[in-house]
């Protein structure tokens, strides 16, 4: 069934303008129109430059009507983490001290995507720091998730996912370090990939003009089609003008045509991160499918890894990436906390208290530890092509805001646990550099989106987007909420 054209993906709207069906002015008002009318209940898009949109929308128009060659996304509106510089607006990462300072230059994934014809027209919103699973923050308030407004369109890149689902923007681009491109995309039914790490170049992801290039971070795209991601990382893939002196990226492209093609391992859930039933029912629909499709699915395959040990290691990593952007006097806290903490507790507040305060020395030796995880990944890839998970333990929760992240809960099997429990999702994939997908796969009783996170062996991005690919056209595709369609 073919969507309305608000809800078609990049690739179809592209198409659309190529073929003079519909102008780049005439789309873009189209969104426009829509972000007025839906986006204040849902206050996914934050920050916006109509004015210059519609200018650079016009100066498209030409192009097409010159007959000149074409990018791939040319017309296409988008919206953009805001995160990303993008010159003219401020990047805050929610924090009020930089609401009024806005940036000179592009970021290169914002470049990137113009030099490709798209047309950026706004941003959208994001936690404090980029550090939830949900979006909100004191300079723009609270993102809610199109699919039921109390529930939160998670985090970090909430506002795409929301953007994407309600038919508010035509294409986006994220990051992830915690599962913040794969958990919105989960929560709001539409796609998103994690790229390997190190593949798209995050210049101007970064707060405050810094330019260092952090660890297990990473920057990529989300939309509502599967060839959507691939063509985004056609665009947004490769290094900076300075490594582009020495190396070119050639990323192997997929050579699989067919499910069957495919051999998987699902992972239904684990006892470090214990997962939704509602969730896991619908992993195992798509796993049974699987198998009447031919492809080799095996639900015991597993890389040779202790995931306690991988979850201990990726919380601590996790948050000495991180642990730059903390006040001195928040910093003397993690230390003072680290150092008062018995051994034997392993709650997440310990462990991240020793992240955020990790010294230089048992950094390298944890890192031993993920080089070898890396490893072991590397041999199970050698007789299986994906594994197949969650990629959070329940649907969108409820909105829940108050006192620190690591005291709320969610419920889970009828039984509350702490919602950082499920960070260990997060790291399955990106403590040791692997692409991952996700993509939608079903419902919970109650109407809410549910993904599948589809995993690769490093530098296997296209075979975790081919394979989405493949679910969009045979399983499921994206549906838009009821209320926005």
């Amino acid at each position: 069934m073919s969507l309305a054209l608000p809800f078609q993906t990049a690739k179809q709207l592209a198409a659309a303008v190529r073929k003079k069906k519909i102008g780049c002015l005439e789309l873009l008002d189209l969104y426009l129109k829509r972000v007025e009318a839906y986006n204040p209940e849902l206050n996914a898009i934050v920050a916006t430059d109509i004015e210059g949109a519609r200018k650079r929308a016009k100066a498209a128009d030409k192009v097409v009507k010159a007959g000149k060659k074409l990018g791939p996304l040319h017309g296409v509106p988008m919206t953009i983490k805001e995160s990303f510089d993008v010159a003219g607006y401020p990047t805050t990462w929610g924090d009020p001290a930089f609401k009024d300072a806005t940036v000179k230059t592009d970021s290169l994934v914002a470049r990137r995507m113009r030099k490709a014809g798209v047309t950026l027209f706004g941003k959208t919103n994001i936690p404090l720091n980029l550090a939830d699973w949900q979006s909100y923050n004191e300079v723009y308030g609270s993102t809610n998730n199109p699919w039921d407004l109390g529930r939160t369109p998670g985090g970090s890149s909430g506002g795409s996912g929301a953007a994407l689902a309600a038919g508010l923007t035509g294409i986006e681009a994220g990051s992830d370090i915690g599962s913040s491109i794969r958990n919105p995309a989960h929560y709001c039914g539409v796609y998103g990939h994690k790229p390997t790490w190190g593949v798209v170049c995050p210049k101007g992801h970064a707060l405050a003009g810094n330019v260092a290039y952090g660890d297990i971070g990473v920057v990529g795209p989300l939309a509502r089609g599967a060839a959507d991601l691939e063509i985004a990382m056609d665009v947004m893939a490769g290094p900076d003008a300075i490594d582009g002196r020495g190396w070119k990226l050639n990323l192997p492209r997929s050579k699989k045509k067919k499910l069957r093609d495919f051999k998987v391992a699902v992972l239904l859930s684990d006892p470090n991160a214990e997962v939704d039933h509602s969730v896991q029912a619908e992993i195992q629909k798509l796993a049974d499918f699987l198998a009447r499709k031919k492809t080799r699915v095996s639900d015991k395959a597993r890389p040779a890894i202790d995931t306690a040990e991988m979850n201990d290691v990726f919380i601590r990593m996790l948050r000495a990436a991180t642990s730059a952007r903390m006040t001195d006097a928040v910093y003397e806290q993690a230390l003072a906390d680290a150092k008062s903490l018995p051994a034997s507790d392993m709650s997440y507040f310990a462990q991240m208290q020793r992240g955020n305060s990790l010294p230089h020395r048992t950094w390298l030796q944890l890192n031993e530890k993920r080089h070898r995880m890396r490893l072991a990944w590397d041999a199970f890839f050698e007789d299986y092509d994906l594994m197949l998970c969650p990629v959070a333990v329940t649907a969108a929760f409820p909105h829940d805001q108050k006192g620190l992240r690591h005291l709320r809960t969610i419920v889970v099997n009828n039984k509350k646990v702490p919602v950082v429990d499920q960070i260990f999702w997060a790291g399955y994939a990106g403590l040791t550099y692997l692409p991952a997908s996700a993509a939608p796969i079903g419902q919970t009783a109650e109407g809410l989106p549910i993904g599948v996170q589809i995993i690769g062996p490093q530098y296997g991005d296209y075979d975790c987007i081919q394979f989405a690919k493949l679910l969009e056209k045979e399983y499921r595709s994206f549906e838009p909420p009821p209320a926005y369609g």
